[in-house]
């Protein structure tokens, strides 16, 4: 297999594509619903072959039979791979799989012949004993945790183009560390200060039959759920204690919401200066005004799940509450997009030097 790697100090965000070929991408765990919006996505990129399409639970059945939504236009068959055999063939391999099964798999040998987009949680804490602790699970792939890059692409995009391990944040996360880091690195609030009240739909939780997503169970009910416990809360503080410059703890409440799909995230936060919404508004409009997937939304209005479905936007808005001193950050995202499958199609093109926002332009859908 001829490899290339690319590493080119670029801003990819308005570049054209560097390449005159397409790369050749594998995706293992594809049947889940990350995996099978990869396929949507890949399947209509430009610049790639979707050459693998792996599953272990479906091995020889045609994709489209698992999800008939590709009826006529993916006609190939599951297979069952593992990340070295993609490797062999492909240029870049995501996997969509649970946390542990990961990083037993990638070594040395693997990177110097392929990308990897991990779109588990095996490599996005850097500390291997925080990870212990909140997956009862003992890293023992630390060497390639070094050097694995946390791809938060509007915050790492340099870091990204020059790696080839690459840990694809999580949904809650990817909105909740957007959402605040402006306030941080704009020194604003009180870092002891901060809430994060969070909202997703059921396909936050997988396709894996559990009885607490069947329909009459979280139908016409609203749940919090691991209340202080959520995995995703040391991936937070760890990206917000860099924003800020120091160590972060937070209060995260992650809730249930009968719908298919997405993510609105509420942060409160003391502030420690008196400053307006207008104010803030240029703030978050400057601190975000190269990145095509952040929309800002304007002071008298608010970010809503349904206006980033089927997207890759970020929707941010905020409300300075006089009365209590605190600012109150919203944001919105699609989990399945922008906070999974999206990001890593967005991580691929900032790695190869694609036009950043290639396969990703689609509107939102509604209603």
């Amino acid at each position: 297999m001829l490899l290339f790697i690319f590493t080119f100090p670029i801003d990819s965000k308005t570049s054209s594509s560097y390449h005159s070929f397409m790369i050749k991408t594998g995706i293992i765990g594809a049947t889940g619903y990350a995996g099978q919006e990869l396929v949507r996505l890949l399947a209509h990129h430009p610049e790639v072959e979707l050459k693998y399409i792996s599953s272990r639970s479906y091995e020889g059945i045609t994709f489209n039979e698992v999800y008939p939504n590709f009826r006529n236009s993916i006609l190939e068959k599951c297979v069952s791979m593992d990340v070295a055999e993609m490797a062999e063939e492909c240029d870049a391999v995501f996997l969509a799989l649970p946390h542990g099964l990961t990083f037993p798999q990638i070594t040395d040998d693997i990177l110097k012949k392929t990308v990897v987009i991990d779109l588990g949680a095996d490599f996005r804490l850097k500390n291997p004993e925080v990870y212990r602790q909140w997956y009862g699970l003992t890293h023992t792939n630390t060497e390639l945790l070094r050097k694995s890059v946390y791809g938060l692409c509007e915050l790492h995009r340099n870091e990204i183009s020059g790696k080839s391990l690459i840990a694809n944040p999580g949904c809650y996360t990817t909105c909740s560390i957007l959402s605040l880091t402006p306030l941080l690195k704009n020194k604003l609030i009180e870092v002891s200060s901060i809430i994060i009240d969070a909202k997703s739909g059921v396909s936050g939780a997988g396709r894996s039959l559990s009885l607490g997503v069947h329909y009459t169970e979280c139908n016409e009910s609203v749940k919090a759920y691991k209340v202080a416990a959520h995995r995703h809360t040391p991936e937070i503080e760890q990206e917000l204690s860099l924003a800020a410059g120091e160590d972060i703890t937070i209060n995260f409440t992650p809730h249930l919401i009968p719908m298919s799909r997405g993510i609105l995230t509420t942060s409160y936060a003391n502030m420690l200066t008196d400053t307006t919404e207008d104010e803030l508004y240029r703030m978050y409009k400057d601190f975000y005004k190269n990145e095509p997937f952040i929309r800002i939304v304007e002071p008298g209005n608010l970010p809503e799940t349904r206006f980033v479905r089927f997207s890759n936007y970020v929707d941010i808005g905020f409300v300075t509450d006089k009365r209590t001193g605190r600012a109150i950050i919203v944001g919105a995202i699609d989990n399945l997009i922008k906070g999974a499958a999206g990001q890593a199609v967005q991580n691929m093109n900032i790695r190869f030097g694609f036009n950043e926002t290639t396969g990703l332009q689609n509107i939102p859908i509604v209603p």
